[in-house]
């Protein structure tokens, strides 16, 4: 049973298409569940693997500050209508600032970039389980489905 996430106000988590969100949360969950056991050097890689991880707030500004770039040289190379793009692509960021959601925002999420949100629950959960908060059951817990739910439960309160 996946834990439903407490992540209020999140946008771009309430824009994606439910299957596409129910495949985030159960890799989520997964990568959680296999590090339950592991011992902490395992965990400290993940969650330095979780600190270099680019969230889709950074790759959608990646995005758009490549094709506005491509757009605006073409358009100075003498091929006028290029300059259409950085327009383009500058309406669909004023409408993700603006609604959380952008023609481009799906495509990332399928391709599996998660929330800056997303990634932090994972980490403190991982956290949690490594024993960095005290409420939570020791790295020496023998129910590994305990300290999952407790690390969730921790990091959602």
């Amino acid at each position: 049973m996946t834990p439903e996430p407490f992540m209020p106000d999140d946008r771009v988590r309430e824009s994606t298409a439910p299957e596409i969100q129910r495949r985030i949360d159960d890799e989520t969950l997964g990568a959680i569940e296999r590090y339950a056991q592991a011992d902490v050097a395992a965990i400290d890689a993940r969650i330095a693997e979780l600190d270099r991880e680019w969230d889709i707030e950074r790759v959608l500004a990646m995005n758009a500050s490549t094709l506005m770039a491509v757009g605006l040289a073409l358009g100075l190379a003498g091929k006028r209508r290029y300059f259409l793009l950085p327009v383009t692509v500058l309406g669909f960021f004023l409408q993700h600032q603006l609604q959380g959601w952008c023609p481009p925002i799906p495509i990332f999420r399928r391709l599996g970039y998660r929330t800056a949100r997303e990634i932090a629950r994972e980490k403190f959960a991982l956290k949690a389980l490594r024993g960095d908060f005290d409420e939570i059951p020791r790295h020496d817990e023998p129910d590994p489905e305990r300290r999952v739910r407790g690390a969730l439960a921790a990091v959602d309160a």
